[in-house]
């Protein structure tokens, strides 16, 4: 089975772990805010990693580092959901600090991720499927 560049990203593995908390922790949520800030939330954390799939798929490396701008935009959204989430008492101070501490590494993580593509002035097609792994 081919294995998609984005799929070795260390900050997509990281963000679907996040994803996994997040969903885990709405369980908490009042079953009124599923149409309102659960739905929010969900779209938010599920959109970092699903920007970094997108943006593997792009040939520039301009283009790459825009998607990865859209993650880091979408986990500092999501941070705005758990911040609603905490003022509402929804979750309590030491789910917030956790997922909190997530979100710092992947946005550091992202930031560099997108440092490196901007500086990346080669042109990779994302066809190449000649590293696949078992």
């Amino acid at each position: 089975m081919h294995i998609y560049s984005f799929e070795k990203l260390e900050v997509w593995k990281l963000s679907m772990s996040f994803r996994k908390d997040i969903y885990r922790l709405t369980t908490k949520f009042p079953k009124d805010e599923t149409f309102g800030l659960i739905s929010q939330i969900k779209r938010s954390v599920s959109s970092i990693g699903a920007c970094l799939a997108e943006g593997s798929g792009k040939i520039t490396s301009k283009d790459k580092a825009h998607y990865t701008n859209m993650a880091y935009s979408t986990t500092l959204e999501t941070l705005n959901h758990l911040i609603a989430a905490v003022d509402l008492n929804y979750i309590n101070q030491e789910d917030y600090l956790s997922c909190r501490n997530q979100i710092e590494t992947i946005t550091i993580k992202l930031t560099n991720l997108r440092n490196t593509q901007i500086n990346n002035k080669s042109q990779v097609l994302p066809y190449n499927h000649t590293n696949t792994n078992p």
